[in-house]
């Protein structure tokens, strides 16, 4: 896992990488069903993931390790934690268990609060490597990994890790602080879950508030019955233009609707002679769900199970 630290290093901010997070939590719930996911109700305590200078440093980094495995539900996985001088925060050699071998960089023998976070990432690979899920290109199954870790209750020791101050510019992971706190965000909707007061780093919680805005939006979209005015008109207006024909028209609507570069929803009609339907993202789950356009109406996702409310 990579590290960005000291007090010049860059870190990216915004939401450079939302498709393939959403990509990944759609990947996600396919791989492990919407019940798989329910069983990671559970996130990993700040208790959990203490780690100080008066523990045994070997005791103490494989305690924090059991702690991050039990909290990604691999309990027939054991993490042998060494450490050495390396320029990544951490990385795992994933083989076909049970045990699995992580170094971590030689900082975390003084630097220990941050250890459960370096290993969250790689207790994620060997999740995902045992799930067989991947994605084709490295740098989006690193995005993965972070959206893995994050999405089933590891990760957001990844973004308490983030500080950016005079002194310290530290980052860990692939995914900017913002993206870390979307994901943490649909999390914690998804589970009713408050995890503002496990924050230590003050950047963290901002950076999760605004990640949080955008995922809150995602259930404010048209044609979802909470959308607001303006996305109603506009979202009106593409139907209209999709009702006579006009695609162009249509999708620009739509795609002024969506707000991050991709469509929201799309219009099509209905093959069998049913009329005009609608395609939009689940705010969920991020599938794209298929419904018929005429007035209000429930829509149940097939992949997380959700039932939304729609004005179609």
């Amino acid at each position: 896992m990579t590290e960005n630290g000291g007090p010049g290093g860059p870190i990216e901010h915004g939401f450079p990488h939302l498709a393939t997070v959403r990509a990944s939590i759609t990947a996600l719930f396919r791989r492990l069903s919407a019940d798989g996911i329910r069983a990671h109700a559970t996130s990993i305590t700040p208790a959990d993931a203490a780690f100080d200078a008066a523990d045994d440093l070997h005791l103490g980094a494989q305690r924090v390790a059991a702690a991050t495995v039990r909290a990604l539900r691999l309990p027939d996985a054991r993490m042998v934690v060494s450490f050495r001088a390396m320029e990544e925060a951490a990385t795992v050699e994933l083989a076909a268990g049970p045990e699995y071998f992580v170094e971590v960089n030689d900082r975390f023998r003084t630097h220990r609060r941050d250890l459960a976070a370096a290993l969250s990432h790689e207790v994620a690979h060997v999740l995902l490597h045992r799930l067989d899920l991947r994605f084709p290109a490295a740098a989006e199954n690193e995005l993965l990994t972070d959206t893995a870790a994050v999405y089933l209750g590891a990760g957001w020791l990844l973004l308490d890790a983030y500080r950016e101050d005079a002194l310290t510019h530290q980052r860990f992971g692939y995914l900017t602080p913002e993206e870390f706190g979307y994901v943490l965000a649909k999390r914690a909707a998804l589970f009713g879950e408050d995890p503002s007061p496990w924050f230590t780093s003050p950047r963290a919680y901002e950076a999760y508030v605004r990640g949080r805005a955008l995922a809150e939006r995602d259930h404010r979209r048209a044609p979802l019955a909470a959308a607001g005015p303006l996305a109603r008109r506009r979202y009106a207006k593409a139907r209209r233009a999709a009702a006579s024909g006009s695609g162009a028209a249509a999708a620009a609507a739509a795609g002024l609707a969506a707000g991050d570069g991709s469509a929201a929803y799309r219009f099509e009609q209905d093959g069998s002679g049913g009329g005009l339907r609608v395609s939009f993202p689940c705010p969920v789950c991020a599938q794209r769900l298929r419904v018929p356009v005429r007035g209000r109406l429930r829509a149940r996702c097939g992949l997380c199970h959700s039932v939304l409310d729609c004005l179609t």
